[in-house]
């Protein structure tokens, strides 16, 4: 039982470690014939690769995927395609004084609890590092989408850094990419800068709330109970380094609304029925509506910090440990890429499966 895979049609295994010679994954069940180069994945790989300004961790990794199989003359032959990121700088000498320590707030206790050994050197396999291959495969399940269904746009962006939230009436997806954050909301763009600055010249960290968006996922996908298109996506962002939950639609919130404001209501309009809200968040009863799908998460703060911290070492004492090494203040930032590439798998997946048991065939309405 090696948990290193996820996806049922659309398969993904990742492989390698944070400070191993390269990484990446195998992505399997992909349809032959579709349009597939290096340089259709470069593009998503360089939203998420490290030392891109001063809020992130300052690893310079160039992040190029190289093809190794599964792609011929330029199209998907319908076998497994294996992608592959060098690793080019790593400093493993920064993880020498945790070699026989465990950093509070990462794997490492558990992980030596579980296995009895570790690979102390960024974390491993258990480093956000691994995140890289998701986002290569995400990228094939982009390429995949594109062609199936050519509507279908996933966004996602920072709703929240530390308690400081966006105003979602100034929310205009055109200033996603125009700040360092993913930040929909330009004024609190400029107020998380100097506030990110205070908290990383300070030798502390921030947690930090992504939200992602598929719009123009087609009605029917998923199925009820055990193959839930929500409670695969919940798994999906829950699986991603540092995430501690996961909300569907208004998620938590719905706790606090009556039946009357919670459900979405529906009339008919001239393509077929319309919902009138989406506090369902594009998903009834495992099933997808139609509507934008709408899924967020929340990232803990950074364990790593160069703020002395108590814990333990291999040995039973009791120490104080500052946790070197290159790391981002709120990991979150590079979290958006990842939560982007997940969503993407995630409706790739169901909507194979969905062709695969009714053919795309759909009830009538009207």
């Amino acid at each position: 039982m090696s948990f290193n895979t996820f996806g049922h049609i659309f398969r993904v295994t990742t492989w390698g470690e944070s400070h191993g010679p390269a990484l990446g994954c195998t992505v399997d069940g992909v349809p032959p014939g579709v349009a597939l180069r290096e340089a259709d994945i470069q593009p998503w790989m360089d939203k998420r690769k490290p030392g891109q300004n001063k809020f992130t961790t300052q690893r310079k990794e160039p992040d190029e995927v190289r093809i190794l199989s599964g792609v011929f003359e330029g199209v998907t032959t319908g076998t497994p395609i294996q992608l592959m990121i060098e690793n080019t700088d790593q400093r493993s000498k920064d993880y020498g004084d945790i070699a026989q320590a465990f950093r509070p707030g990462h794997a490492d206790i558990t992980y030596h609890q579980k296995y009895g050994l570790r690979d102390y050197r960024g974390g491993g396999r258990s480093s956000a590092r691994e995140t890289a291959a998701r986002v290569a495969a995400g990228a094939v399940a982009r390429a995949v989408l594109a062609r199936l269904v050519p509507g279908l746009r996933i966004t996602g962006y920072m709703v929240q850094m530390g308690v400081k939230g966006i105003d979602r009436a100034r929310l205009d997806l055109a200033e996603v990419e125009k700040n360092p954050f993913w930040c929909p909301d330009p004024v609190a763009a400029a107020d998380w800068a100097a506030y990110l600055d205070d908290l990383r010249l300070s030798h502390n960290s921030v947690g930090a709330v992504i939200e992602v968006v598929a719009e123009g996922v087609p009605a029917g996908l998923g199925a009820p109970l055990y193959g839930k298109l929500d409670s695969d996506l919940a798994s999906a962002m829950m699986s991603i380094n540092a995430v501690k939950g996961v909300e569907i639609g208004d998620g938590m919130a719905a706790a606090a609304l009556t039946g009357v404001e919670n459900a979405d209501e529906i009339r008919m309009g001239d393509a077929g029925p319309e919902f009138l809200s989406n506090h369902a968040g594009g998903i009834l009863g495992g099933i997808s509506t139609g509507q934008p799908v709408v899924c967020r998460f929340a990232v803990k703060p950074t364990s790593s910090i160069l703020t002395p911290r108590r814990t333990v070492n291999a040995r039973g004492e009791e120490i104080d440990l500052v946790t070197k090494g290159r790391h981002d203040p709120c990991v979150g930032i590079r979290a958006v890429p990842v939560g982007e590439a997940m969503m993407a798998c995630v409706i790739l997946d169901h909507l194979l499966l969905d062709r695969g048991q009714t053919g795309g065939v759909r009830g009538r309405i009207g």
